[in-house]
């Protein structure tokens, strides 16, 4: 499961921010994850409950946003968010089309416990 290893690198840089900010805990860790990344929700949930154990965010919530794919059609020139994970574009139909979000998965805000 590559979620423990996505974990090991999020915790990393969940200690390296808070060292920075001289926090003494870490209290809410968000990502937004995309459809697309590879990442399973629930598995990178479970390996972060397992990690984070020991660490300055042994207390942290994890918050996941799922990003849905989204698409920008060549074709017809529309961006669009689908449900589906197809390359269609759901206003003309069109396959040429280009995936602009939704591959990926980032550490998107950190709330710190500071004196």
């Amino acid at each position: 499961m590559h979620e423990f290893s996505i974990v090991q690198s999020l915790l990393g840089l969940v200690e390296e921010h808070a060292r920075e900010n001289r926090a003494k805990g870490v209290i809410r860790v968000v990502v937004r994850v995309g459809v697309l990344s590879g990442v399973e929700p629930h598995l990178l949930e479970m390996a972060f409950d397992t990690f984070k154990e020991g660490t300055i965010a042994r207390n942290a919530e994890l918050v996941i946003e799922v990003e849905r794919l989204r698409l920008r059609c060549e074709d017809c020139g529309r961006e669009s968010e689908k449900e589906e994970l197809n390359a269609l574009c759901p206003h003309c139909g069109s396959l040429n089309t280009q995936v602009i979000g939704g591959e990926d998965m980032f550490l998107k805000s950190l709330e710190l416990e500071c004196d």
